[in-house]
């Protein structure tokens, strides 16, 4: 189980400080999709990035399994953050770098710096890759450069990736953004499947209606708070209001 407590952000802008998240209590645990819901601005994309440990706390304390990961604020040591991925609305991937070699060098934040410039790979974890990406109907793409890739096949290269690097927990912001349906379902199904057969935890940014339809929780987020956190069912109408959705 992760828990969050009272986590707090703000961001500089223009030397103007402004608060993104304000006071964010709550915990998660293996299995759960969780959708992510709100108005544009509602600090949706800047959650999933502290939760994934990809930004650093104002304050507030993140625990994993019971072991201290932040502890009044501050990052999380790398070796949670390896334990972490974050797919973002265009993945991270090197367009002239294969499918394969994209899996194999790893994601920012998920993997050392070192790794990544020098494109260390053993030979388990080539086998991983490949199974990885047979398993995701890509094999035929794993020697094409990313470049050459559909956004649905981008985005599911990034979920091999993440898996393939040991990610527990994964973090996607608008992942079926600019996807036709049949392949944006064809995504927000793979990443379900995690979380049923593998036991992954899903965090989503989504518009209300995939939130509803696919995931197993919903959290309503305005103003940097969250408002809403239902299990299980729709939101009501008067919990879309509350966080400004009708």
């Amino acid at each position: 189980m992760i828990k969050v407590n009272n986590l707090n952000k703000s961001l500089t802008d223009e030397g103007t400080k402004r608060e993104i998240l304000h006071g964010i209590t709550t915990q998660f645990e293996a299995g759960e999709m969780i959708g992510i819901v709100g108005p544009s601005g509602s600090g949706k994309s800047t959650l999933l990035r502290c939760l994934a440990l990809r930004e650093k706390w104002d304050s507030g304390d993140y625990t994993w399994e019971g072991n201290s990961v932040i502890k009044g604020g501050g990052r999380g040591p790398q070796k949670y953050r390896s334990k972490c991925a974050y797919l973002e609305q265009n993945p991270s991937l090197d367009i002239e770098k294969t499918a394969l070699k994209n899996v194999l060098i790893g994601q920012a934040g998920q993997v050392s710096r070192l790794r990544r410039l020098v494109g260390m790979v053993r030979s388990d974890d080539y086998m991983g890759a490949m199974d990885e990406l047979e398993k995701y109907g890509l094999l035929d793409k794993a020697k094409l450069k990313a470049g050459s890739l559909s956004g649905g096949e981008k985005q599911r290269v990034a979920i091999c990736r993440a898996l393939v690097h040991g990610a527990g927990f994964i973090a996607a912001d608008e992942p079926v953004i600019g996807l036709d349906p049949k392949t944006a379902e064809h995504v927000i199904n793979t990443l379900k499947t995690l979380c049923i057969e593998q036991d992954k935890i899903v965090i989503a940014a989504l518009p209300i209606e995939l939130a509803e339809r696919y995931c197993t929780r919903i959290w309503g987020l305005i103003d940097g708070e969250l408002r809403v956190d239902v299990k299980g069912r729709r939101l009501t109408m008067d919990e879309k209001r509350s966080i400004d959705l009708v």
